[in-house]
């Protein structure tokens, strides 16, 4: 009797235990891969896109973590309908924490035509709207309003932006606020053309509120080494990106060669911001691919 007990209960409990033990390897599997997924979460940049405002309701659609608007498209709009965008980007919960297209054209920042009242007039207004958006990224391009004219002095012009950044860099912290300047590729503007010179402005400026935007079809189309992104690992704040050839969304690994760049990207432990500044055919289509191309380059080698 005991004998044909034993002989039926033994196996019994060699299955439970057996069972036991893939239940606990089953646990740990799932554990380190909750916290593994938690922590890439963590360190991930957010995606975003360059965008106006009408096309809001597209980006967020599409599937964009937010939207970056264009600081002089807000700073026109008149009181009521800066409020109706408030609210609206409230309603789609859709934050805005960087902006681009700072300083339009006509407010010039070099050059003899320059105005320093004229210049704060204008940064105050747009600082206040963006800063209540929840704005505290906003990338100083503008490469219109930069470009110095022919036969001014281009050291005079650097020593122009100097002083702007100067006092742009306190009344940005006041609404804590962030100015990323952009190296802007030639054809754009004639000063701060590649990462080298902007850092050196950044340098020379010395404020913690000015820092630097990177802009991957800019720094594709100067032919400048992505290393360059390691020695201004610092100061970048910010990050621009796109298909250098045309300009478009980048959609697939194989179309460029941006192993270099998003490599830069991970050896400097970049987790911020990153937008789309780009042109597509088919924009709810693309615009997913090029969300999930961005997400693999940013944590894992190719």
């Amino acid at each position: 009797m005991n004998t044909k007990i034993g002989s039926v209960h033994q196996p019994g409990c060699m299955a439970i235990a057996a069972f036991v033990r893939f239940l606990l390897v089953a646990l740990f599997v799932v554990s380190f891969f909750c916290i593994s997924t938690a922590d890439e979460q963590t360190h991930t940049a957010r995606i975003g896109y360059c965008a106006t405002l009408v096309e809001i309701d597209a980006v967020k659609s599409a599937g964009f973590d937010y939207v970056e608007l264009r600081t002089s498209e807000i700073a026109a709009l008149s009181e009521a309908d800066y409020e109706k965008l408030a609210q609206k980007l409230k309603q789609l919960e859709l934050p805005v924490p960087v902006t681009y297209l700072f300083i339009p054209a006509d407010i010039k920042l070099t050059g003899p035509q320059a105005n320093k009242d004229q210049q704060m007039g204008y940064v105050r207004k747009a600082l206040d709207r963006v800063s209540k958006l929840g704005t505290s990224t906003v990338v100083l391009g503008s490469g219109p309003a930069r470009r110095y004219p022919e036969g001014f002095s281009k050291q005079e012009a650097f020593r122009q932006l100097v002083e702007f950044c100067k006092w742009l860099g306190p009344e940005a912290r006041k609404r804590g606020i962030t100015i990323a300047v952009e190296p802007l590729r030639k054809e754009e503007s004639n000063i701060i053309n590649n990462l080298a010179e902007g850092l050196q402005l950044v340098k020379i400026v010395q404020d913690p509120n000015i820092q630097l935007n990177v802009d991957y079809y800019h720094l594709a189309m100067e032919r400048e080494d992505p290393d360059m992104i390691l020695k201004a690992k610092d100061y970048v704040r910010h990050v621009h990106t796109a298909n250098p050839q045309g300009r478009v969304f980048p959609l697939k690994w194989e179309e460029y060669n941006y192993g270099p760049f998003y490599e830069a990207l991970r050896k400097i432990g970049y987790d911020k911001e990153i937008s789309i500044e780009a042109s597509t055919r088919d924009f709810q289509h693309d615009a997913p691919e090029a969300i999930a191309l961005i997400r693999r380059a940013l944590v894992a080698s190719r």
